[in-house]
């Protein structure tokens, strides 16, 4: 299985691709992940690549995989990413 980039690789190659420096590129980064943590209380979409949503999880009844002993597992609120279709279609190619 091959290597995922870093954040360093990544913040080249679009340091490359746009002409910026790579400081400015990390930073164009940084900012775009703060806006995704900052928005995605409401829907945060990133046009091509998916979309981070807020999810309400029911409470449930789980297993301690240890002992076996049933427990509670609290209800709580999740953060999902949604993949777009024209990005499955990209990756997985289409059928």
């Amino acid at each position: 299985m091959a290597k995922s980039m870093t954040k360093s690789q990544i913040a080249d190659y679009m340091a490359q691709k746009t002409g910026l420096t790579k400081k400015a590129a990390v930073q164009m980064m940084d900012d775009f992940a703060a806006l995704a943590y900052r928005e995605a209380k409401n829907v945060f979409t990133v046009p091509g690549i998916g979309k981070l949503v807020l999810a309400n999880r029911k409470a449930r009844m789980g297993r301690n995989p240890q002992t076996g002993e049933p427990i509670k597992i609290p209800a709580k609120r999740v953060v999902k990413f949604r993949v777009a279709k024209v990005a499955k279609d990209a990756i997985l190619g289409k059928k």
